[in-house]
């Protein structure tokens, strides 16, 4: 599979070199809502993540993208339950999965492996909506 990239200057990395280039969580005002953006190296092989929100006590959204094809992504995480206290942190995992084919036709896929290349974490508020 060929990937294109805008800038000729970056140079896709094998997977053990990619990683996690930057990673934010803004707060949408009503506080029950979370725009996350991530950038990754550039690639030759396609990678997956793993985004979790936590507050103290809790995990509060969570989202998987699975071999993903571009390098700079902008999501909505949804934050399950009330409305958080304190100081919440968005956690990034960047990985590979490496499946085996199966040995007979009709068999199960065995496990994937996977190979953790990257993780990344950010703190943030969510801020009291004005009235």
């Amino acid at each position: 599979m060929d990937i294109f990239f805008q800038d000729p200057d970056e140079i896709p990395l094998p997977p053990a070199e990619v990683h996690i280039r930057s990673l934010q969580a803004k707060p949408w005002p009503d506080g029950k809502r979370v725009r996350v953006s991530i950038e990754v190296d550039p690639f030759q092989k396609r990678p997956s993540l793993e985004l979790v929100v936590r507050g103290a006590d809790r995990e509060l959204a969570s989202t998987s993208i699975i071999e993903t094809m571009v390098r700079k992504m902008e999501l909505t995480m949804h934050l399950r339950g009330e409305k958080p206290d304190g100081p919440l942190t968005l956690s990034a995992v960047l990985f590979y999965e490496e499946r085996e084919p199966p040995e007979e036709e009709g068999e199960e896929l065995p496990p994937a492996k996977i190979q953790v290349v990257d993780r990344a974490e950010t703190t943030f508020d969510i801020v009291e909506e004005e009235s």
